[in-house]
């Protein structure tokens, strides 16, 4: 389904509804749910699989159901209370996050008034509950909280208009001085830390920085398996006229095998009961560097399909917009892991 609506997407800025609620269907919201509210609390790797699958349909589509899956774990750091409410309807209800701290929270009796713009929260217009970061007055310092709203409490700017991965529907989700109850409140540290509420499942006590990069390159490798099908479908096959189409289709899709076996390493990491602090930060470098790969394999397919792949009709010109958008997010830059990853190999020769 998602295939079939990809174009529809890209040209409306948005997944059209069958496919948001395929989604749901489909139990990626329920994903990281923790199992007392009805969730399955599962795991990275499962999640990996999914996304890279429903990815190389869509991209936007993949991007969105990963995203969803991620805020639906963000809700096991609330307090108890404010889960039963989030789940009160099923462990389906579509969360998202809108994770940069573009608001302030003031405190008042019973809780706090949230006001602020969050651009680029994806999914937001299929959303029930949306998590947003607003910054907290605390011991002399602005310190960010993340605050649970109900579906009537904001409203949807149309503001998302890029060049790739547009029918992720990124739109900017606007609050206007909303009371928040005390109990739908967290520090965003919790969450960072893995110090969940009620849970000891992995999927929440994992520290972010192990899935962080996992949920935002997950897209990418279907993304790129679905340019590896489109270019094959249009190279020259024959030894005579296409040796060096057959030379490119091999390197691509050993690059594209490449960045899958980092990025299910980074998986299993997430999903073992403890990491150590290599893991820590090896698994942000290897999903970075893993998706610099998908990135690089795509921009080879395009630039060797000619004029042909950049028609607008077709797929490829799509995923290539799609993969430079992506990979632009700050956590799969590869510059600011990679130098914390390259400090502790030189710290402690034995990783090496």
């Amino acid at each position: 389904m998602a295939a079939h609506h990809a174009d529809r997407a890209d040209a409306e800025r948005l997944l059209p509804a069958a496919v948001a609620e395929g989604i749901r269907d489909a139990g990626f919201a329920r994903h990281f749910v923790p199992a007392r509210w009805g969730g399955r609390a599962g795991s990275a790797g499962e999640l990996l699989e999914s996304v890279s699958v429903l990815a190389e349909g869509c991209t936007s589509a993949g991007w969105c159901a990963s995203v969803i899956a991620g805020a639906g774990r963000m809700g096991a750091f609330l307090p108890e209370q404010a889960q039963q409410e989030l789940w009160a309807k099923g462990a389906d209800t579509t969360v998202v996050g809108a994770l940069i701290p573009r608001g302030s929270a003031t405190a008042v009796k019973g809780g706090w008034r949230v006001t602020g713009e969050w651009s680029f929260t994806s999914a937001v217009d299929f959303s029930d509950w949306a998590l947003v970061c607003a910054l907290v007055p605390q011991d002399g310092e602005r310190v960010p909280w993340f605050f649970a709203l109900p579906r009537e409490d904001y409203r949807v700017a149309d503001t998302w208009t890029s060049t790739g991965m547009r029918g992720t529907g990124s739109n900017t989700l606007l609050a206007d001085n909303v009371f928040v109850p005390a109990h739908r409140g967290f520090p965003r540290h919790d969450m960072i830390t893995g110090r969940s509420v009620g849970s000891n499942a992995r999927c929440h006590t994992a520290p972010l920085r192990l899935l962080s990069g996992l949920l935002f390159g997950a897209p990418a490798l279907g993304a790129a398996r679905a340019a590896l099908r489109a270019w094959a479908d249009s190279a020259p096959g024959t030894a005579d006229d296409g040796a060096g189409a057959l030379a490119t289709l091999a390197r691509a899709t050993a690059a594209v095998d490449s960045a899958a076996l980092l990025l299910e390493r980074a998986a299993r990491v997430a999903d073992e009961p403890e990491a150590g602090p290599l893991e820590l930060v090896r698994s942000p470098a290897d999903c970075a560097y893993a998706v610099q790969l998908l990135v690089d394999v795509v921009e080879t397919l395009l630039r060797a399909s000619g004029s042909t792949g950049q028609l607008a009709g077709h797929p490829l010109q799509r995923v290539w917009r799609d993969v430079h958008s992506l990979a632009s997010h700050v956590a799969l830059r590869f510059e600011p892991v990679g130098r914390a990853y390259g400090r502790h190999l030189l710290d402690s020769p034995g990783a090496l």
